[in-house]
Order: C-alpha cells, then sequence, then structure tokens
C-alpha cells in the first residue's frame, strides 16, 4: 500500500501505476473513491502514468479526518501531490466533487502544471437562485432546500443525494436501498463530508472557468441526473481556451461507472 505524506502529517493512500510521457490524475466524486477509476486505469495504463487517490475522509483516506476539511483543503492536498510526485504533462480530470477540486486548484494555483483538464458532470455553482439555474438537481436546489436540509441527519441528506445520482436504486426494496446507501457513508468520515457538503454548496467558480488557459474537455451524462446537460453549452460560451465536449449517452451522474471503456477511449483520444 502506498501513502502519500502530507505536511501536517496526514497521509493519502494512492496509486501510480502506467507509463507514457503523460501523467493521468483523476479525482473522485463526493462520498465516492478511487475505485470509480480501477477499470479504465487498467485500460489506460499503458498510454499513461496514472494517479488515484482517495481523498481526505474518503475509504483508505478516512482517517484523514484531523482538521476542518474544505475544497480548499483538497485543492491544496492535490497541489502538494503534483509537487511531491514531480508530476508533468498532466491531464488534470475530475468528476463531481473532483471537479470542484480541480477548479479550485485553478483558482489557486493556475494551470502553468497542467497539459489540459477534463471534467465530469459538474456545475460550477451549486446553488441556484433567480439568476442560475445549472445547479444542484437540475436547477430546483435553493437556498430554502438547503436550510430544510441542514436540519436533517447526514443520512438522510446523503440518501437524497444518492437516489437522484443513481436513480436505479429507487428499484431497490427500501430497507435493502438503504442498507446499501449506510454501507457506502460508513467507508467515509461523517464529520469530513458533511463539511465538504457545505463548502460546495458555498461556493461560485464561474470566474474561475474563464481563468482557464489550457485545453478543456467536459464529459456529461444524457439525460443526466443531478445535473443539467444544458451545463455543455454553459461551458462552452465560456471556456476561452480550446473546447471540447463528449456526452455519455443513456448515462447518469455514475456514468464512468456505466460506460468503463467508452471513458477510457475518450480520455486515450485526448492524450493524443
Amino acid at each position: 500500500m502506498s501513502y502519500f505524506k502530507l505536511k501536517n502529517g496526514e497521509k493519502l493512500y494512492y496509486e501510480d501505476v502506467g507509463k507514457g510521457k503523460d501523467t493521468l490524475v483523476m479525482l473522485h466524486g463526493w462520498t465516492s473513491s478511487r475505485y470509480i477509476y480501477t477499470e479504465p486505469m487498467s485500460l489506460l495504463k499503458d498510454n499513461a502514468r496514472c494517479i488515484i487517490y482517495d481523498q481526505r475522509g474518503h475509504n483508505a483516506s478516512k482517517s484523514a479526518n484531523k482538521e476542518n476539511v474544505t475544497m480548499e483543503t483538497l485543492a491544496e492536498d492535490l497541489n502538494e501531490l503534483i509537487n511531491g510526485l514531480a508530476l508533468k504533462n498532466i491531464t488534470l480530470l475530475g468528476w463531481s466533487m473532483g471537479a470542484g477540486v480541480v477548479l479550485n486548484y485553478v483558482r489557486m494555483f493556475g494551470c502553468d502544471a497542467l497539459k489540459q483538464i477534463v471534467i465530469c458532470d459538474m456545475t460550477p455553482k451549486q446553488m441556484n437562485d433567480d439568476s442560475w439555474k445549472l445547479g444542484l438537481y437540475k436547477g430546483n436546489y435553493t437556498k430554502q432546500d438547503r436550510e430544510l436540509d441542514e436540519k436533517k441527519r447526514a443520512f438522510y441528506q446523503y440518501k437524497k443525494f444518492v437516489m437522484a445520482a443513481a436513480p436505479s436504486l429507487q428499484k431497490l426494496p427500501r430497507l435493502l436501498c438503504s442498507r446499501e446507501i449506510l454501507k457506502r457513508l460508513l467507508k467515509c468520515d461523517i464529520k469530513v463530508i458533511s463539511s465538504l457538503a457545505d463548502s460546495m454548496k458555498d461556493q461560485d467558480n464561474r470566474d474561475v472557468v474563464g481563468k482557464i488557459t489550457v485545453p478543456f474537455c467536459y464529459f456529461y451524462p444524457d439525460p443526466g441526473s443531478i445535473f443539467s446537460p444544458e451545463l455543455e453549452e454553459w461551458y462552452r460560451k465560456n471556456i476561452k481556451s480550446d473546447f471540447k465536449s463528449v456526452k455519455f449517452p443513456n448515462s447518469t451522474h455514475l456514468l464512468i461507472a456505466e460506460h468503463p471503456k467508452m471513458f477510457a477511449d475518450e480520455i486515450e483520444k485526448l492524450l493524443k
């Protein structure tokens, strides 16, 4: 097992496999883990050096929880990892919360260390209001909804998110569904994921998008689940560097797990 030691002494579990002139760093989503990339990584390792890791409070890095963890914290961790492993020619890919980490990294450290960016199904601003309808739950999550959620236990907030992200779970018997959701939740540190959920909802990274100076690709599902496919058009209009997009048909927020080969094939095209 490999652990990367952060400057504050916390340790993040990571995997470093593959070879090639390019480095692919893939960041998982909220309450997920590096395992989302296991199959794609096995398909990509002959074309690039692949780095995946469990972020603070998640899975094998669950115990990296000794301070208040925000999206900025995760971006600082990413920067330490890039510098500590002396990574070069980096394609930085983030899915869901991982995409939020990418945008925070750009805001805090710029694009000098990067070759290109790939973002998978994530909005730059989760909270919807009168002037923004491309946030969480396809534009149907407001300040009032957040206030109601904050009165509920973490399990119920997480269940709401998972049921929207993976609608197929609604077909399971209620008790079995709840057990599966709880099993996933217990792989995380509740304090950390709660803090990160708040941090994501507090952020507005729309201005960061216009500061991206390297090629940018947006992967998105159709018909989608928690975010609107219309985000693709917004990114297209607001990215000032070279822009590409890839639509994953018959997909939900879990597009990587649903179409691992297509995901790997599209990444391979970008690496060429």
